[in-house]
C-alpha cells in the first residue's frame, strides 16, 4: 500500500533548526518529483519546496520565504525525502507533509514543527 511518513517534528526556538524527513513508499517516490507542503493554523496547506529524482530542487514563493532557509534533498535509495530547515520563524510554525507533486497521492499524518520561545 502506498504510504508517506513524516518525522522530526518538534518544538524549537526562534534561530533554531529541525531536520525533517519523509519514507515514502517506492510506488510514490521512484522517478517522480517530491515536495514539501505546510498547513499553518487557519490557512491552506501549500507547496513550498519540490526535488525531481535527479535532484533538481525548486522553491516556491511563500510567506515566509524559505529559500536560503531550508533545504530538500532525497535519497533514491532509501525512499526518502528531508528538509533540512534553519533560522526557524515563529511563522514556519504548521503541520508538515510530504507528497508526490503533481500527482499528489493521500496524505500521511504529517509532522507538526512548532517554532517559540
Amino acid at each position: 500500500q502506498a504510504q508517506l511518513v513524516e518525522s522530526g517534528g518538534g518544538l524549537v526556538q526562534p534561530g533554531g533548526s529541525l531536520r525533517l524527513s519523509c519514507a515514502a513508499s517506492g510506488s510514490i517516490f521512484t522517478n517522480n518529483v517530491m515536495g514539501w507542503f505546510r498547513q499553518a493554523p487557519g490557512k491552506q496547506r501549500e507547496l513550498f519546496a519540490s526535488i525531481s529524482s535527479g535532484g533538481t530542487t525548486a522553491f516556491v514563493p511563500v510567506v515566509p520565504s524559505v529559500k536560503g532557509r531550508f533545504t530538500i534533498s532525497r535519497d533514491n535509495a532509501k525512499n526518502t525525502l528531508y528538509l533540512q530547515m534553519n533560522s526557524l520563524k515563529p511563522e514556519d510554525t504548521a503541520v508538515y507533509y510530504c507528497n508526490r507533486f503533481p500527482d499528489i497521492v493521500d496524505w500521511g499524518q504529517g509532522t507538526q514543527v512548532t517554532v517559540s520561545s
